[in-house]
């Protein structure tokens, strides 16, 4: 059935995808050097997830290349070339604080990387279907100057505004304050759908809320739900920033952002833009993601609070899926919120507690 080239494969959402592409028939190739452990530190590397996959998929072809190295991607690509269906394109410096610290690294994964992967596809599998994971952060900070209101457990937005369902792709992208991260996946973000109108090709961009799931390497500075039930069961402190604790945010499962791909894949258009996560539906605040794990894992989490928030970070941010649907009305998600910290728990709780002694 050919190939499906997935960055990022130990991650999350690449983890997810070569499974749920294996099982589709698929061969998969992977690609990731474990930058993550390099962002975040060895309690955030993903070998653990690159040895189960190696375990689990059958013939399943490991690169450790990174995507900056434009001759070893060509030498992949030109290896591949036709053969090669689809390319689900996760691997990304993910963290507003890191791509402060290395602007030129976050810079070049992010956009140079992906304008990289883009030009090999052109050269060696144009009819690919080219999927890449975006962000909300590109649209800035304008979603903290939308009329929120402070309620008990977090900010809202009145019944009657026009954005209570969600955030859609209306939002401009122009004019606000992005953090370097954001900047760096704006970048990508565009080269994507002009590689997609420029060339023809079959491109799209997923622009994600809180992506999350049972295979989440969840570290201080990136993976939300997974680094917080981790925190709970082994108590690591917690550190809330800013905002009150009310800071809101809508959350997918890795195995619904995987079956939006799946339906994108089988009937592609170009130049395709989404916002894509959970909904209003799989949305809570922090305080209320606090209370929600500290109920699965039956202990109290160890936090402290920081008036400071995040540089560029969002005060409510929730998806409409809108768009998406109505041009995929057959894709539903399968997990809602409490499913999916049920599963973050059960899946790590093992494996955090050993990690701990």
């Amino acid at each position: 059935m050919g190939i499906v080239l997935i960055t990022g494969s130990s991650g999350l959402i690449g983890s997810q995808a070569a499974r749920y592409f294996a099982g589709k028939g698929y061969k998969i190739v992977g690609i990731d050097n474990n930058m993550r452990a390099y962002f975040f530190g060895p309690e955030a590397s993903t070998v653990w997830n690159k040895e189960d996959l190696e375990k689990e998929i059958k013939d399943y072809i490991h690169k450790n290349l990174d995507i900056r190295d434009v001759e070893a991607l060509r030498k992949l690509f030109e290896e591949y070339s036709n053969d090669i269906k689809l390319i689900i394109h996760t691997a990304a410096q993910p963290s507003h604080d890191w791509a402060a610290r290395e602007p030129l690294t976050d810079f070049g994964i992010n956009a140079n990387g992906t304008l990289n992967l883009l030009e090999m596809t052109r050269a060696f599998c144009p009819e690919a279907v080219f999927i890449f994971t975006s962000t909300n952060k590109v649209y800035g900070d304008l979603p903290n100057f939308l009329p929120l209101e402070e309620q008990e457990t977090r900010w809202e937005l009145p019944h009657d505004h026009p954005f209570y369902a969600g955030i859609d792709e209306t939002m401009s992208i122009d004019q606000s304050k992005h953090s370097l991260f954001g900047a760096s996946k704006v970048a990508g973000d565009v080269l994507v759908q002009e590689y997609g109108r420029y060339f023809n090709m079959k491109t799209v961009c997923f622009r994600g809320g809180c992506l999350t799931g049972p295979n989440h390497s969840g570290a201080a500075l990136h993976g939300f739900l997974a680094y917080l039930m981790k925190c709970c069961v082994t108590g690591e402190e917690y550190t809330v920033f800013g905002y009150k604790g009310k800071q809101v945010r809508d959350n997918i499962h890795s195995f619904d952002l995987i079956t939006a791909f799946d339906a994108f894949f089988e009937s592609p258009r170009s130049a395709e833009v989404y916002n894509m996560g959970g909904g209003r539906q799989n949305s809570c605040s922090m305080l209320e993601a606090i209370n929600a794990c500290e109920k699965i894992s039956g202990k109290k989490i160890n936090q402290t609070y920081s008036q400071t928030n995040r540089s560029g970070d969002h005060i409510w941010y929730i998806s409409h899926l809108g768009k998406f649907q109505s041009h995929y009305p057959g894709w539903q998600q399968k997990y809602g919120l409490q499913d999916t910290l049920q599963q973050i728990y059960e899946n790590n709780v093992e494996r955090w507690q050993a990690a701990g002694k």
